[in-house]
């Protein structure tokens, strides 16, 4: 007879998540060398241009950073190279993780999408190359030729595809970012070839990669994403293999493979069907939540969720698993940008509110750059009731004013928020 696996509580199971994820009791993290913390600590952190307040990627930075500045991130990307951007699903990772998706990119030049790019593309290609030769790290409006590609994606110029192409197989990075375009430059210029060996130029020919490099980068981006998550089921997206065509099939086997090593443990969650996973590691912080315990390196430095809510990006790190969301918060979450207003249940950017360790509500922000008023537009609470509590009242006023104050606002518009005696006790 099989051992019983372990179960924790629901309580336990999101201070969990939320504490692995630099979220609970907390704001643990503190400038720039905290924010460097807070991503090795995330595993990857995503990037999005949508700019109806900060960006993604500095709001999910601002959640967890104490003092956190925007210059933080380019210093530590584009001067200290100690992180790089890269992906469709445009994400930021540690340098580290380089020669595990140097195989990656290379992996991918031998899919027939990109042989085919590859091929299209190579008089463009050719022609990049030797203007970044010439002139030195370039943007897509560097480039002022006429061909337009009718429908592409990314960029209708020619020059722009070969550029992105060039940047997704890795023969070129990210340089650093003029406003939010991004500038290439060549991978082995910027980082030298020490650190992953050299990345060769792009051609038709696709270059070969041992089976055994494939598999060791498989299990290292993993176990990667199940660090970066915490707890997750086979279901969500975590095992879904990058460098291979084969499906869930094979990402059972590594999983299995993985548990049997004691790298990966499951554990049980009260109420639920299913079987988690989670880094063995961990397996003694679960030990102490349960006690009712702050882990002494979850201390936070300030204030708590308690007394001061928190707001999450549309696109955290916590609430990318929808079911799991679901499942542990009971919280219901769609980034409705991308619909018609008509659509939309709440608005556009709504961000997930945390109070202590739940997600209590949602509000929808929007920053009028040039006369620095910061509007909620729109407020919605799971439950109206505790719009009363004196506590959350003191919270959320604590966690507008920083809110506010990250974003250099010099007024606050809380016309969004309908409950009146709510809003006048935020003012």
């Amino acid at each position: 007879m099989k051992n019983p696996l372990p179960h924790i509580s629901n309580q336990t199971a999101r201070r969990y998540l939320l504490g692995k994820q630099g979220l609970w009791p907390g704001r643990r993290f503190q400038g720039k060398q905290g924010a460097a913390t807070a991503i090795r600590t995330l595993e990857k952190v995503q990037v999005d241009s949508v700019s109806a307040v900060a960006r993604n990627h500095d709001l999910i930075l601002w959640s967890r950073v104490l003092d956190y500045k925007t210059s933080h991130l380019d210093e530590l990307m584009f001067t200290d190279r100690l992180f790089f951007d890269w992906g469709g699903v445009l994400n930021i990772y540690p340098i580290e993780d380089m020669p595990h998706l140097r195989t990656v990119m290379l992996g991918r030049r031998s899919r027939d999408h990109w042989v085919k790019h590859i091929e299209t593309h190579a008089e463009a290609i050719n022609f990049v190359r030797r203007e970044l030769q010439q002139r030195g790290p370039l943007g897509n409006r560097d480039f002022n030729d006429d061909k337009r590609l009718v429908g592409a994606y990314r960029s209708e110029k020619e020059t722009g595809q070969a550029l992105y192409g060039m940047w997704q197989l890795g023969e070129l990075m990210t340089h650093s970012r003029k406003g939010f375009d991004r500038i290439y430059y060549f991978a082995n210029d910027i980082l030298g070839t020490s650190l992953y060996g050299p990345m060769p130029h792009l051609t038709s020919k696709p270059p070969h990669v041992p089976e055994e490099e494939i598999a060791g980068v498989e299990r290292h981006l993993a176990l990667k994403a199940i660090r970066s998550l915490g707890l997750t089921t086979f279901r969500g997206r975590t095992f879904t293999p990058v460098c291979r065509k084969e499906g869930s099939a094979w990402s059972r086997v590594l999983l299995k493979s993985l548990v049997e090593e004691g790298e990966v443990a499951q554990v049980g969650i009260e109420g639920q069907k299913e079987v988690y996973y989670m880094p063995a590691a961990d397996l003694p912080l679960l030990d102490t939540l349960e006690q009712g315990t702050i882990p002494d390196e979850w201390q936070p430095l300030a204030t708590t969720t308690l007394g001061e809510v928190n707001f999450l990006a549309p696109l955290d790190n916590l609430i990318g698993d929808r079911a799991l969301l679901k499942a542990l918060f009971d919280f219901d979450y769609i980034w409705e940008v991308y619909k018609p207003p008509a659509l939309r249940k709440y608005g556009p950017y709504t961000m997930p509110i945390l109070y202590g360790e739940h997600l209590v509500g949602r509000l929808n922000p929007k920053l009028d750059r040039k006369t620095k008023v910061l509007k909620i537009d729109g407020f919605w609470l799971e439950d109206d009731a505790i719009a009363k509590d004196k506590q959350f009242k003191a919270a959320l006023s604590a966690g507008l004013k920083r809110f506010a104050a990250f974003h250099e606002a010099q007024k606050l518009d809380l016309s969004g928020i309908e409950d009146m005696a709510l809003r006048k006790s935020l003012l």
